[in-house]
């Protein structure tokens, strides 16, 4: 099992700034791809933005220049730094933990955080 635990979450104006943090704990494998993502009620969870243990990074085109996603290997923590905020990006942003262990995917999922933006 792997337990995700995140902050940072909170309310901005537009055009500020946020970062969220994601910590993972438990039984981590050293390759891996942490993310996060997102859902506004009544629509699909979205992808925000993800990097593997190895530093592949992949955005979501909203996001794209705005963003940026980190991580630590040593401390097993993935950050969201969220600039130019607009009021769309408001919504529950989930960290995302996805292993394979054999022929077995292991995926997590945080508890949310919410981000809400205002014009």
């Amino acid at each position: 099992q792997v337990q995700l635990v995140e902050s940072g979450g909170g309310l901005v104006q537009a055009g500020g700034s946020l970062r969220l943090s994601c910590a993972a704990s438990g039984s981590i494998f050293s390759i891996n791809v942490m993310g996060w993502y997102r859902q506004v009620p009544g629509n699909q969870r979205e992808l925000v933005a993800t990097i593997t243990s190895g530093g592949t990074i992949n955005y979501a085109d909203s996001v794209k220049g705005r963003f940026t996603i980190s991580r630590d290997n040593a401390k097993n923590t993935v950050y969201l730094q969220m600039n130019s905020l607009k009021p769309e990006d408001t919504a529950v942003y989930y960290c995302n933990f996805l292993q394979f262990i054999a022929t077995s995917k292991q995926v997590y999922w945080g508890q949310g955080t919410q981000v809400t933006v205002s014009s």
